[in-house]
């Protein structure tokens, strides 16, 4: 497929933009990590987990709607970011974006930031994934880079099995000191260095999620994981030894200065011992769906899946067979189709039984701001199944979304 050069990319977005209603059609963006196992249910074709080549590692991501570029070894300048496709050539979002500004992404996020700041994925592991961190703001500035707030939505649909271990670890055990963290570091070339046993792990449960702010331990299980995110990839990982497979040091210093990645306390410091000490991390950081009644109607509700920060949000979109309905946001999303078929504005909507890498899909569609506020009409135009869409927000888009733990007023 051609790609439009950045010159001509205006006249070609704003021709997709016309024939779309206001939506672009976007491209699966697939990514993988050298230091994962991939959990093979992205519904990816069984013959392309390793299409990039072994030496780069399995694809176990799928990024949505994205501008940031994966920070991956060996990769090349746009892998992590999102296409759009339009009569059969392709140009990119963030192109897109810079070319057209506000009319994509709104004047309130373009003029502050002037690109889209975040994006959201699916991750999906065999196993668990290292205990890490997320630098701050203020930390990833040193490099020249942003922090990474996070949160996670375990979707039912790609849940059916949990895999070796739908676990998390998050944060650190109360009681634990900075001495223990620096002894785990200076064990990391002795084998496992022990840092989960300062740390408790929580069940994983389709259908609900987690907000992770900033300098927050965490070892992500092996659910398949929504995660709307800032859009950065930084972080630092602090476990020596996952499953038996090494993580080298440069994983987790990659991205705090140079002259530090020896500097014990310095990395012990880029915890937040408040967060990471919580004794009742749980009841802080615990998401569960809550229905969006102004949102809802008749054959359809829509409810908020990932909340607790005014950086970004998350809602799912569920529709019953025959349904047709008006969706109207306070901004532009970027949206999946995860269940069904339908119409979203012009644009038909699928969701694949399985992808071929480099195929074309329709499951997934990017909402300008303009079009969100006007509304979008979907259609869902199955007989029995329910259509199921998830969609995440940029920053500030949703002052009225719930706080953490507005489940339990339900």
């Amino acid at each position: 497929m051609d790609t439009i050069k950045e010159a001509h990319v205006e006249q070609a977005a704003k021709a997709a933009l016309e024939a779309g209603g206001g939506l672009f059609r976007v491209a699966p963006a697939w990514v993988p990590r050298s230091f994962l196992q991939p959990g093979r249910r992205l519904k990816l074709h069984p013959d392309d987990y390793y299409a990039l080549g072994k030496h780069r590692g399995g694809i176990d991501e799928r990024w949505f709607s994205s501008t940031t570029a994966a920070d991956n070894e060996g990769a090349p300048p746009d892998e992590g970011l999102s296409y759009v496709v339009f009569e059969g050539k392709r140009f990119t979002l963030r192109d897109a974006v810079a070319a057209l500004g506000a009319e994509v992404i709104g004047e309130t996020i373009w003029n502050k930031y002037k690109r889209w700041p975040v994006y959201s994925k699916f991750f999906d592991n065999m196993g668990p994934i290292p205990h890490h961190m997320h630098q701050s703001q203020e930390q990833a500035e040193l490099i020249g880079r942003d922090g990474k707030p996070e949160c996670y939505y375990f979707p039912p649909q790609l849940n059916a099995i949990g895999n070796n271990f739908p676990h998390t670890y998050f944060g650190l055990e109360p009681g634990t000191t900075k001495a223990d963290v620096r002894r785990c570091l200076e064990n990391w070339n002795k084998g496992d260095n022990g840092i989960l046993d300062l740390a408790k792990a929580y069940r994983l449960k389709p259908g609900t999620g987690w907000w992770v702010p900033p300098c927050t331990l965490h070892a992500p299980g092996s659910l398949v994981t929504y995660e709307p995110q800032w859009g950065s990839d930084v972080f630092g990982m602090y476990q020596s030894l996952v499953e038996g497979r090494n993580v080298p040091w440069n994983l987790l210093v990659k991205d705090m200065p140079e002259e530090k990645h020896q500097d014990l306390d310095f990395i012990v410091d880029q915890l937040d011992w408040e967060v990471n000490l919580n004794p009742n991390f749980k009841d802080s950081h615990y998401l569960e769906p809550v229905v969006d009644a102004a949102n809802s109607g008749e054959g359809y509700t829509d409810k908020w899946v990932t909340y607790g920060t005014p950086m970004f949000t998350s809602k799912e979109l569920t529709i019953a067979p025959g349904v047709k309905m008006t969706l109207k946001d306070n901004g532009a999303s970027g949206v999946i189709c995860m269940q069904g078929r339908g119409r979203i504005g012009n644009l038909p909507l699928e969701c694949p039984t399985m992808i071929r890498f480099g195929e074309m899909t329709e499951d997934e569609v990017f909402i300008t701001e303009k079009a969100a506020r006007e509304g979008v009409v979907i259609e869902n135009l199955a007989k029995e199944c329910p259509l199921v869409l998830l969609r995440y927000f940029g920053p500030d888009v949703n002052p009225q979304a719930p706080a953490v733990g507005a489940h339990k007023k339900g």
